[in-house]
C-alpha cells in the first residue's frame, strides 16, 4: 500500500458541508501542496486551501498521524462546503497531486490490513452505516467492540487447548507425559460441541436482526390479507377488491416493529387454480410461506380451515378478521387475535403480538455468534470438523488432530486470521466508498 487515497465520506449532492477523506503516505504532502502544512494532530484547523494559484475553499482540515489513526496510515480530513463545484475542485487538485479514488471499503481494508480491527469488526463498520433500526445498530456496535470475535476466539482457545494435548502425546512418546493424555481432550471437545451447537442453535437470531425478520400473510382468497396488510404498513400498499385472486403475486414492505427491522409479505390466496398466473401466485406464496419466520394465518369469519392450514408452525399465529361483523370465539387449539380493519379493532393487540415475538425471537443474553451467512457456513465447518475428531480421539488420536486444525482454521476465518485473502473482496465489495 503505497499510494494514497482519498473519497468522500458524506453523501453526494447539494449540502452544508462535504468531507473528503484521505490516507496514505503522502497524506502530509498533498496538505502541504493545498496549503494546509504543519498540523496540529487531531485539532481541527481553519486554512484557505488552493492548487497551483487557483482558491478552492476555505475549511477546516484534520490530520490523523499514523499509526494511531482509522487506517493507521497518515489520514486527514476536508471539511469543506457542499458544493458539487468545491467537491470536484478539490477532488480534481488532490488527483493532480498524485492521490486516487478510492474504491468501496478501501477505507476499512486498510485498517484491517493494518491490524487495527479484525474482519468480523470490519463488517461491523458496513452493518452499522447499513442500521435502519435500533436493533441493528446495537447489534453492530456490539461486533465492532469485538464481542462476536471475543466468542470465536473462545472457541478456538478450547480447541487449541484439546489439540496441543492430543498432539503431545503424539510427538513426545518417549517423555515423560501421562499415559492416555490425548483422551483426556474429550472433555474439553465435549464442552466445545455443546458449545457449537448453541451458537448454531441461535444463528437465526443475528441475521434476522441484521437482514430482517420475515412475516408472511398466508390464507384462503378474500379472507383480508390485503386489507390486513394495508393496516400494518399503515398506507395502501395492496390492491383490495371483492374478487377472489386479485392478489397475484407477493408483495413486500419493510418496516419497524419494537426496534426490529421486519420484512411483512401479503401472498396470493392458496386454492387450486386453472389460470396460470394465479397458479404461479400460489406456488409463490407457499415457497414464502415455507421461508418465513412466523406466519399469520388469515382467516375470515366462516372459512373452512383449507390448505393454508397444511403451512402453519407451532408458534405462528390466527388472524381472524372482519371482526366487526362476526364475533366467533376462535379455535380452543391455537393461538388468535379477532382483528377488524374496518374499525381498528384488535390491530393495536395485534401489533403487541408481533412485537413481544420479535423481542422473544431475536433478542437474548449472548451477544449472537452469528450475524452473517459466511459465519454460518464456518460455525457449521467447525462444528463438523469436531465432532469428527471427537468421533476419531478413541480410536486413533492422530487423525483426531487433523480435524481439530480444520476446525480451528474455520474458526479463525470469521475473524481473518488466517485464509482472509479469498474473502477480502466479498467483504469489501458492500461498502460505500468513502468507508
Amino acid at each position: 500500500m503505497t499510494d494514497t487515497i482519498f473519497a468522500l465520506a458524506t453523501p453526494p449532492g447539494r449540502g452544508a458541508i462535504a468531507i473528503l477523506r484521505l490516507t496514505g503516505p503522502a497524506t502530509d504532502a498533498a496538505l502541504a501542496a493545498l496549503g494546509a502544512p504543519d498540523l496540529k494532530p487531531r485539532y481541527a484547523s481553519l486554512r484557505t486551501l488552493s492548487h497551483e494559484g487557483r482558491r478552492i475553499d476555505e475549511g477546516l482540515v484534520l490530520r490523523f498521524p499514523g499509526p494511531n489513526s482509522y487506517t493507521g496510515e497518515d489520514s486527514a480530513e476536508l471539511h469543506l462546503h457542499g458544493g458539487r463545484a468545491v467537491v470536484e475542485a478539490a477532488s480534481a487538485a488532490l488527483i493532480a497531486l498524485g492521490l486516487r479514488p478510492a474504491d468501496p471499503g478501501e477505507f476499512t481494508r486498510r485498517a484491517f490490513e493494518n491490524g487495527r480491527m479484525d474482519l468480523a469488526q470490519a463488517e461491523a463498520v458496513a452493518d452499522l452505516i447499513d442500521a435502519e433500526t435500533a436493533a441493528q445498530a446495537s447489534q453492530a456496535l456490539g461486533q465492532l467492540d469485538g464481542r462476536l470475535s471475543e466468542s470465536y476466539s473462545g472457541f478456538r482457545r478450547d480447541l487449541l487447548r484439546a489439540l496441543a494435548l492430543i498432539e503431545a502425546e503424539i510427538d513426545f512418546p518417549d517423555e515423560e507425559v501421562p499415559d492416555n493424555l490425548a483422551r483426556t481432550a474429550g472433555p474439553l471437545l465435549d464442552g466445545l460441541i455443546a458449545d457449537l451447537e448453541g451458537a448454531l442453535a441461535g444463528a437465526h437470531r443475528g441475521e434476522r436482526v441484521r437482514e430482517g425478520y420475515r412475516i408472511v400473510l398466508i390464507g384462503e382468497t378474500n379472507a383480508g390479507k390485503s386489507s390486513l396488510f394495508n393496516a400494518l404498513v399503515a398506507r395502501e400498499a395492496a390492491i383490495v377488491t371483492p374478487i377472489p385472486g386479485t392478489t397475484r403475486d407477493v408483495l413486500d414492505a419493510d418496516l419497524v416493529i419494537g426496534g426490529y427491522a421486519v420484512t411483512l409479505s401479503d401472498t396470493a390466496g392458496l386454492r387450486d387454480s386453472d389460470d396460470p398466473v394465479e397458479a404461479e401466485g400460489v406456488r409463490r406464496a407457499r415457497a414464502r410461506a415455507e421461508q418465513a419466520d412466523l406466519r399469520l394465518w388469515v382467516r375470515a369469519p366462516g372459512d373452512p380451515e383449507g390448505v393454508a392450514a397444511e403451512y402453519v408452525r407451532p408458534g405462528d399465529l390466527l388472524v381472524l378478521t372482519k371482526a366487526d361483523l362476526d364475533h366467533a370465539a376462535p379455535p380452543p387449539d391455537r393461538e388468535a387475535i379477532s382483528v377488524s380493519t374496518a374499525t381498528g379493532e384488535g390491530l393495536a393487540t395485534l401489533h403487541d403480538w408481533i412485537a413481544a415475538r420479535l423481542a422473544r425471537d431475536l433478542s437474548g443474553a449472548d451477544f449472537p455468534a452469528v450475524t452473517r451467512e459466511r459465519h454460518r457456513r464456518r460455525l457449521e465447518e467447525a462444528w463438523a470438523a469436531v465432532r469428527a475428531g471427537r468421533r476419531a480421539l478413541d480410536l486413533a488420536p492422530e487423525m483426531a488432530g487433523d480435524d481439530l486444525r480444520r476446525a480451528a482454521d474455520a474458526l479463525a476465518r470469521v475473524t481473518g486470521a488466517i485464509g482472509v485473502e479469498d474473502i477480502l473482496g466479498e467483504v469489501f465489495a458492500s461498502f460505500c466508498i468513502g468507508k
